[in-house]
């Protein structure tokens, strides 16, 4: 098993020399580092422990200034090794440290009493009381407490051994969407933009096309070669340290806070709601900082309530209900937890909104109310519904409330009131327009208020409607065109012995077809006008080709009307139907046709 494990702690208690014992690395990977002995930025080492287990170290600086570096490095990791010196006890930083690793969640890990050779047996016992006070209440509050001498290697043994049964303790990763948070960006001769990052969700292979989300919006990469630990791999799973060498953006054009995404898996997200997890009650400032995974943005927070908050990010990232937050304020050094309860929150326009939208949100759990959230938009393709996070997977079943068609989750209720409107709409139509079969189906959404195509089965079933040849009707209403219906049949039947023999004006106003009647026959497909006046069957131009084939080309229209059996009055408008259609054409610009073979 691979794992991610990183240092927190105050300034000079020995992160880095702890990690550097542990692995063999140095962790301080720049020049300015190592001649001062402060870690700047964040450090990478790996080793493999007694049993097996094959464990990436990221080392976080420790001094105050250099906060935002440290909380890049604590979050993408599960586990971490929190450090305080034995000899000097717990200090500014370690509250710091620890105010971040409980608002992350971070629940597993190991606290090392490190310098233990230069402490006395009552400093050792006073740090070991301190440690025990300051992780009181936190996630860290029963770690294992070793002491140790990265000097003279003491307690190294007991201190690996605890580790290891930290990490034989942590579940595996829950199988999830690819997301790596990207620590760092560079560029290597000959090989092009490389990434590293902490790989905490999904999996990766060489070749996989990917997105960059980020400050400067999606930008497509392939995977060239991915390295971990130093070597070379063609697949990454969590959670592990990686590397990845990318084809398409340049080094520049990357940075630390973008995130490494599977295409059209994640949705940006500008606008969250949140509730506060962690840190001191009251008001907090309007601008803050906000922190997730390795990225960094200012944000402005607006109090729903005394618990919750809307946060409006400077630029949107790949957000998910349950991704947890720290909120900082630089100037006091106030740290808050938070945890994303909306990626996807409706606006707040009225009156009385903000307050609303608190009660909700104190309802709702860690992982989100689905069924509210679909109930609050009517209807949602349920690949949204995965890429707000709140699906795992499009195979998942909707719960009480809800019902599923074609890829779409509906609220049942909604879906009452769309079919309601409906039923009204239809026998409106019914009433107002007897010879009208139904509503056309591309009506039926904007008299109902249906949201998607997809859904207007479902409605039109739930009304207990029918839907028919494009239109839909109520089921006591027959398929037909009311009072025209006998007298359209009749001229069908005419027509079907005597295609050509179009009625004369007098003939359909005995049979009572007026302009209205034909048309409505017409948008039914019962009948065809090539004239006004002159009504065939829809076969007809069909019927009139098959006869005007077999004739000596090109031909007369005398001829075609003896062939047809018809008159002029029905034959000359039939033929310019036919050209219209592209069916015939005049030959020479004369009185003359022929059928376009």
């Amino acid at each position: 098993m691979a794992y991610v494990v990183a240092t927190a702690g105050h300034v000079d208690h020995g992160k880095s020399t702890l990690v550097r014992a542990l692995t063999g690395i140095e962790p301080d990977r720049w020049a300015e580092e190592r001649r001062r002995g402060l870690t700047i930025d964040l450090g990478y080492a790996w080793t493999t422990l007694p049993r097996g287990a094959h464990v990436a170290f990221v080392d976080v600086p420790g001094h105050q200034r250099f906060v935002g570096n440290m909380l890049a490095g604590l979050g993408p990791a599960p586990v971490v090794l929190f450090v305080v010196a034995a000899d000097e006890g717990w200090r500014a930083q370690s509250d710091e440290h620890r105010d971040a690793v409980a608002a992350l969640g971070i629940d597993r890990g190991v606290v090392a009493l490190t310098r233990a050779d230069r402490a006395t047996p009552e400093q050792l016992a006073a740090t070991r009381t301190q440690v025990a006070e300051g992780l009181a209440g936190t996630g860290l509050a029963d770690a294992p407490v070793v002491a140790v001498s990265a000097v003279t290697r003491a307690g190294l043994p007991s201190l690996v051994a605890a580790l290891e049964d930290v990490l034989t303790a942590t579940p595996a990763p829950a199988a999830g969407r690819l997301r790596l948070w990207v620590d760092r960006s560079f560029s290597v001769a000959g090989a092009g933009t490389v990434v590293t990052g902490t790989l905490a969700t999904g999996a990766i292979a060489v070749g996989d096309e990917v997105e960059l989300l980020g400050r400067y919006g999606a930008r497509a990469a392939t995977v060239r070669r991915i390295e971990s630990e130093g070597g070379h791999r063609d697949l990454a799973e969590p959670v592990r340290r990686v590397a990845l060498n990318l084809r398409g953006p340049s080094a520049d054009e990357v940075g630390r806070g973008d995130a490494v995404v599977a295409p059209g898996t994640w949705q940006t997200s500008a606008l969250v709601d949140v509730r506060r997890t962690r840190g001191p009650e009251g008001p907090l400032p309007e601008q803050l900082r906000l922190h997730v995974g390795t990225a960094a943005v200012p944000v402005r927070g607006r109090p729903l309530g005394d618990a919750h908050l809307r946060l409006r990010l400077e630029h949107p990232l790949p957000l998910a209900i349950g991704d947890r937050l720290v909120l900082r304020d630089p100037g006091s050094g106030l740290v808050v937890g938070a945890l994303v309860l909306d990626a996807d929150p409706p606006e707040l326009r009225r009156r009385g909104d903000a307050a609303r939208r608190a009660e909700v949100l104190a309802s709702r759990g860690p992982d989100g109310d689905l069924a509210a959230e679909v109930a609050r938009r009517g209807a949602v393709p349920v690949a949204r519904l995965r890429l707000l996070g709140l699906l795992a997977t499009d195979a998942a079943e909707p719960p009480a409330g809800v019902l599923a068609e074609q890829g779409w989750w509906v609220d049942a209720t909604s879906c009452a009131g769309w079919a309601d409107r409906l039923a009204r709409a239809v026998a409106d139509n019914h009433e107002h327009d007897p010879l009208a079969v139904g509503l056309s189906r591309g009506a039926v959404r904007a008299a109902a208020g249906v949201p998607a195509d997809e859904l207007v089965d479902l409605v039109v079933r739930t009304a207990g409607l029918v839907a028919e040849g494009g239109y839909v009707r109520a089921a006591d209403r027959p398929a037909g065109l009311g009072p025209a219906e006998a007298a359209v049949a009749t001229l069908e039947e005419r027509l079907a012995e005597h295609p050509f023999a179009a009625p004369e004006a007098d003939d359909l106003t005995r049979l009572g077809l007026g302009p209205r009647e034909l048309a409505a026959a017409e948008r039914q497909g019962r009948l065809l006008r090539v004239a006004p006046g002159v009504v065939l069957l829809p076969t007809g131009p069909v019927a009139a080709m098959r006869v005007l084939s077999g004739l000596d080309q090109p031909f007369t229209a005398s001829a075609a009307r003896q062939a047809l059996g018809t008159t002029r009055r029905v034959l000359i408008p039939l033929l310019e139907h036919l050209d219209g259609r592209g069916w015939t054409r005049r030959v020479d610009g004369g009185a003359a046709r022929e059928v376009v073979r």
